[in-house]
C-alpha cells in the first residue's frame, strides 16, 4: 500500500494513529481500553458535513466495497434476482439459505462451485461453524463469506465472454470495470490495490469517498442500477449478513438505510436522502464498530429499532456483564 516514495503508507498510518478516541471499554466503571476511529458524514453532493479524524486518507474498505462492486457488475450487463443481488453484496454467514442461494446463482449461469476461486473457509457464523466442525466438514469456497460476490463475478465474466480462469487478476476487464465504478461513485481514483482475504483485489479509497458512494447508491432514482442494489439489500438484509448479524439488524430496523460491514472494522451506511456515513476503527477491533455507528446515527436523528442490538457490547467477568464498549466524543 505504498507509492514509490512510501508517502501513501505514511499518510494512511498517520491518519490511523492520530484518529480521535471514539470508544471506551469499561470494566467496573474503570476505563480499561480505548479505540481510536475515523468517521465521516457526507452530504448528498459528497461534501463533508461532519468528520472525526483524517477522512481523506486512503483506506481499504474491504467488504464494504461490495455494494459498489455489485453495481459495477450490473453496469457490465449482469441481471440477478433480488435475493441473488443481495448475495453479490454480501459477506454472508453461510447459513443454509445463503449456500442454497449461491448454488442457484452458479447453476443459473452454467457454473459450479469448482469455478469459485475464493479461499475455502468454514462458515462465518459461529453456530454454523461449530456445526461444520462437529460434522468434520472441510472448509469450502462456497462457505466462505465472499462466495456470493465471486459467483456474481464469474456470472458477469461468462455473460461478457471474459476469461473465467483469471477473473481475480487486477488487469482483468471485470476488475478494471470495478475500479472505474468505485472511482465514479467515490468521486476519486482508486489509490491503491492489494489482495483481499478472499483472493480478489481490494481497492483503496478515502473514508469520505466511501461515504459519498454509499449515499449515491442509497439515493439512486427509481429504475436506476443504484436503486436495484439498494432495493435488493433492503428487501433481503438477511442475505447481506445473516440472521445473527448487526448489519442485518441495522438495515431491517432502519427505514431507507443500506449498510455494509467490512474487515478491519470498516462500516459504511447510505441514507435515502443521499447522505453517507463511513467509519474505520484504527486498530481493526470489530467490537467498537457497531457501537460507534449507532451513536453517530443517533446524533443524525435517524430512528432505528436496531440501536439496542448494535449497542449491546458487554464486557464479561466470570460470565457476567461487568462493563461495556461505549461510544465517546460524538
Amino acid at each position: 500500500m505504498t507509492d514509490a516514495d512510501g508517502s501513501l503508507a505514511a499518510n494512511a498510518g498517520d491518519a490511523l494513529t492520530d484518529a480521535p478516541i471514539l470508544a471506551h471499554v469499561t470494566r467496573g466503571g474503570f476505563i480499561e481500553s480505548a479505540h481510536r476511529a475515523s468517521l465521516v458524514v457526507t452530504a448528498p453532493d459528497g461534501s463533508v458535513e461532519s468528520a472525526w479524524g483524517g477522512v481523506d486518507s486512503a483506506i481499504f474498505p474491504r467488504s464494504s466495497n461490495k455494494p459498489i462492486q455489485a453495481l459495477a457488475m450490473l453496469r457490465g450487463g449482469l441481471t440477478l434476482s433480488s435475493r441473488h443481488l443481495a448475495l453479490a453484496c454480501a459477506s454472508h454467514s453461510a447459513e443454509p439459505f445463503h449456500l442454497v442461494g449461491v448454488h442457484e446463482m452458479l447453476q443459473a449461469h452454467g457454473l459450479s462451485e469448482a469455478d469459485l476461486q475464493n479461499t475455502p473457509d468454514l462458515p462465518y457464523d459461529e453456530d454454523e461453524r461449530t456445526s461444520w466442525i462437529a460434522a468434520h466438514r472441510a472448509p469450502r469456497s462456497i462457505a466462505q463469506n465472499c462466495s456470493g460476490k465471486h459467483a456474481a463475478m464469474l456470472a458477469t465474466c461468462k455473460l461478457n465472454g471474459w476469461d473465467l480462469a483469471t477473473y481475480r487478476d487486477p488487469e482483468h476487464p471485470l476488475q478494471r470495470l470495478m475500479a472505474q465504478t468505485i472511482a465514479d461513485l467515490a468521486g476519486e481514483p482508486v489509490a491503491a490495490m492489494a489482495v483481499d482475504g478472499c483472493g480478489a483485489p481490494v481497492m483503496a479509497i478515502s473514508l469520505r469517498g466511501l461515504a459519498a458512494a454509499f449515499g449515491r447508491i442509497a439515493a439512486g432514482p427509481s429504475g436506476s442500477l443504484e436503486a436495484a442494489v439498494t432495493d435488493a439489500m433492503r428487501t433481503n438484509p438477511e442475505y447481506v449478513g445473516g440472521t445473527r448479524r448487526d448489519v442485518t439488524a441495522l438495515m431491517a430496523g432502519t427505514d431507507g438505510l443500506i449498510a455494509k460491514d467490512g474487515a478491519e472494522s470498516v462500516y459504511a451506511v447510505g441514507l435515502a436522502d443521499g447522505r453517507g456515513v463511513a467509519l474505520k476503527v484504527a486498530d481493526g477491533a470489530q467490537r467498537a464498530r457497531p457501537v460507534i455507528m449507532a451513536a453517530v446515527l443517533r446524533r443524525l436523528g435517524i430512528e432505528s429499532a436496531a440501536y439496542e442490538r448494535l449497542e449491546q457490547a458487554p464486557i464479561l467477568g466470570h460470565g457476567q456483564p461487568v462493563g461495556a464498549v461505549v461510544a465517546v466524543g460524538l
